[in-house]
């Protein structure tokens, strides 16, 4: 699957990724390869992205990695879009 995460400033990330977890107004949810479309609003919390992740240097102070390798990005609200295995985030 394809991640774009966007915010306001710059591209923060964009490449491959095995599955992305995001804050959803609803609760936490994932999304894996052939996901189905959604769009969906995002909360306050952490999108979460499993991979092999290679961020640019002028934006890694915005990622960290937990316990398990997942790559983390804090949010404080956004908007997701999925279709045809391309996802992109807008984060605030």
């Amino acid at each position: 699957m394809y991640l774009e995460i966007v915010s306001p400033e710059a591209v923060l990330f964009a490449g491959e990724v095995i599955s992305v977890t995001v804050p959803g107004v609803n609760g936490e949810f994932q999304m894996l390869t052939n996901h189905a479309p959604i769009v969906s609003l995002l909360q306050e919390g952490e999108v979460k992205i499993q991979g092999d992740i290679q961020i640019e240097e002028e934006y890694e102070d915005r990622f960290t990695q937990d316990s398990n390798g997942k790559t983390i990005l804090r949010i404080n609200s956004g908007t997701i879009e999925l279709n045809d295995n391309k996802l992109i985030v807008l984060a605030d």
